[in-house]
């Protein structure tokens, strides 16, 4: 699975996750910066990329209308607010880890939430 980490997340969990054998950009590292959520996911669908965020609600918007015109993503995964979002390395392996049990599964629509490694014990 190929991520595209949306603005609201810092660059440098990309690079923790790149550490980890994940294919990972941060819309920070292409110059995509300030545009609207519908461009960051347009974006990631031309890019064969999941998105990954912290922005449930507008997402989640954005997927049903693709749901709705049959037009599907690579999937949305989005990092629980339990994670704190200057805690790079544990955002990158709580990602790390959804990907490793759950990376090969559907996308599509995928629409799925990355919260403490614990929750996938």
């Amino acid at each position: 699975m190929k991520l595209l980490l949306d603005e609201d997340l810092s660059p440098r969990i990309a690079q923790a996750l790149r550490k980890l054998g994940i294919d990972a950009v941060s819309v920070h590292e292409v110059g995509r910066q300030g545009l609207s959520d519908r461009e960051q996911l347009e974006y990631a669908v031309s890019e064969k990329r999941c998105l990954v965020t912290r922005n449930r609600d507008d997402y989640l918007i954005l997927t049903r209308e693709l749901f709705d015109r049959s037009e599907p993503h690579e999937g949305v995964l989005v990092i629980s607010s339990r994670l704190a979002p200057d805690d790079f390395g544990r955002i990158a392996s709580a990602v790390k880890e959804y990907i490793d049990l759950y990376g090969d599964g559907p996308t599509g629509f995928l629409f799925d939430f990355v919260s403490d490694s614990d929750r996938y014990a």
